[in-house]
């Protein structure tokens, strides 16, 4: 994509992730009832609606797109550019009234990520990048931290529950007893911090592409390593992330591919 085509792309994916905000402030104040998926995890009308307000700014301004999104699926668009949309990212704090959910919309070209927007209207951020012209907050561009040692890492961890079973759960064991700092923010929040420099490593094993393709375009348009923890390309069914400054990517990555060779 040009550069003009990336802006025009990205200035639509900050007015979609605002007019999702409108949405998800009215049922925050509100309340919204609980419904379960097929799959037992929990959706609300904040959810539909604001996936709906979102389709509606991003069909308009990229009508040859097409949109996958959470709630409602793929639709029958172009082939070269895919939307990538969770409407509300974090529906289960949502309804527990914890505002550590977000709004994360990405574009995809060729199966490259271009743009990402990550929107926490509650938490009051948000986040966007395009390819090739950096990763900003709040307007200002930022970048991930310099750290490269071990010893003054902060690693922060969210969904790994799959990991526990995993031959590498012994090694994250050692990489966070070497490490200066573990916490467990989760969700965007982890990512955010990631991005512009408030911590260094990120590990989850049980994610959905849709929930971290933005996050993926802003990490990197800030200086940072993104991959699954095979070190593999994030693709349609990737469900894992190994994300961090480059030299901590990569020795994490060395060390709990090790983990697998026994």
């Amino acid at each position: 994509m040009s550069e003009l085509d990336l802006q025009h792309a990205l200035a639509a994916a900050r007015e979609a992730a605002q007019a999702a905000s409108e949405v998800l402030w009215h049922y925050w104040r509100r309340g919204v009832d609980v419904e379960l998926k097929s799959d037992d995890t929990p959706v609300t009308v904040a959810d539909r609606e604001a996936e709906l307000a979102i389709r509606k700014v991003l069909q308009a301004a990229l009508p040859d797109a097409s949109i996958y999104g959470e709630e409602f699926g793929k639709d029958e668009g172009g082939q070269d550019l895919m939307w990538m949309v969770d409407p509300l990212d974090g529906t289960k704090s949502f309804v527990r009234r914890t505002p550590f959910f977000s709004t994360q919309i990405a574009l995809m070209h060729r199966g490259e990520l271009v743009v990402g927007v990550s929107s926490a209207p509650i938490y009051g951020e948000t986040m966007w990048a395009s390819a090739g012209d950096g990763c900003w907050f709040e307007g200002e561009r930022v970048r991930v931290a310099a750290t490269s040692s071990l010893a003054q890492a902060s690693i922060s961890t969210g969904n790994i529950k799959s990991l526990t079973a995993d031959a590498r759960w012994a090694e994250l064991g050692a990489l966070i007893r070497e490490s200066n700092r573990i916490r467990g923010y989760g969700d965007f929040c982890h990512y955010h911090l990631l991005a512009r420099g408030g911590l260094d490593v990120v590990i989850e094993s049980d994610v959905n592409i849709l929930d971290i393709a933005a996050l993926a375009v802003i990490v990197r348009e800030a200086g940072g390593a993104f991959t699954d923890l095979d070190g593999q390309p994030l693709t349609l069914d990737t469900r894992s992330v190994l994300a961090g400054t480059p030299a901590l990517h990569a020795m994490a990555l060395s060390r709990l591919q090790d983990a697998l060779k026994g």
